[in-house]
């Protein structure tokens, strides 16, 4: 879930006063949400990637602006000395007044003059979900809790498929839920399927790589006394777990824990660290940084 904030009566006075100096990340974010708001309004998301230039956040705020609408937040971030700019902006406008094709084509003018690499407009209310496809491994913990939340539409996307390197039989748990939902499973999963696919795929592992590897890597570090567990989801690239990192999340773990709330507490960090990955993309929270990075508003 996330808080609509409108944007305080002094936001044209803040961006006018860093339109013109450099700086290096900048968050602006307006006044609690006011019932007045009419429910006409409706929620968009632009994100910004370009080479860095005086004036782009007041143009940002024209754009939007101009057409009635309104900014609720702002994130913006300058790396030194690397001369991109990248930005995030939620706003709200009136779809009668603004529509969906006029704001691409305002978009696309600004990408255009300031040379972007990436300029990405949603509208949730009224854009189709991403369509994902769920790859899964023996282990079910997070395909189980990525299908639940789905199900309980906390999940802001639509499954198309499940795909996995082993088999499953007809009258397991899962198998009786896709068939339920209609999404359909596949068991395939090719060496060369990366290069095929192409486009972003977002992996999950524990943290207690690299330090314990191979067969029962829970029970090595459980048995080695470990006093901190994490999780790591990051893109996917040819290199095993190397790609550029989205999220993180650690838990401490204690001499009170057994084997079985050890294993426990790292699969519940692995769910929800993926869960938050998967938002944050959907909602255009990530941007590639760098060769191997990224930026996460």
């Amino acid at each position: 879930m996330f808080l609509v904030r409108r944007a305080s009566q002094d936001l044209p006075k803040k961006l006018t006063g860093i339109a013109n100096r450099s700086f290096k990340s900048l968050k602006i974010q307006g006044d609690s949400v006011d019932s007045s708001i009419p429910s006409s309004l409706t929620h968009g998301i632009h994100v910004f990637h370009c080479p860095d230039a005086v004036g782009i956040v007041a143009k940002l705020s024209e754009c939007i602006a101009s057409r009635g609408g309104n900014i609720l937040g702002a994130d913006v971030f300058v790396p030194e000395k690397k001369h991109v700019f990248y930005s995030r902006s939620e706003f709200i406008f009136d779809p009668a007044k603004w529509s969906r094709s006029q704001m691409e084509e305002d978009f696309l003018k600004l990408s255009t003059t300031f040379n972007a690499m990436k300029s990405v407009v949603r509208v949730p209310d009224q854009d189709p979900k991403y369509k994902i496809a769920i790859l899964v491994s023996k282990q079910e913990h997070c395909l189980v809790d990525l299908l639940h939340q789905w199900q309980d539409g906390r999940l802001p996307v639509e499954i198309t498929s499940v795909i996995s390197n082993h088999d499953r039989a007809p009258n397991t748990h899962v198998f009786r839920f896709l068939q339920r939902h209609g999404i359909p499973y596949h068991y395939v999963l090719s060496g060369d399927f990366l290069k095929k696919y192409g486009k972003d795929i977002i992996n999950i592992h524990h943290g207690l790589l690299p330090s314990f590897k191979g067969g029962s890597p829970s029970r090595q570090a459980f048995d080695a006394g470990v006093k901190l567990i994490g999780a790591t989801s990051h893109f996917v690239t040819e290199e095993l777990d190397a790609g550029p990192i989205i999220e993180q999340m650690v838990e401490r773990v204690s001499h009170r824990d057994n084997l079985q709330s050890f294993v426990q507490k790292s699969e519940n960090l692995e769910k929800q660290c993926l869960s938050k990955a998967i938002k944050s993309y959907c909602e255009l929270r990530v941007l590639p940084y760098q060769e191997n990075k990224t930026v996460v508003f």
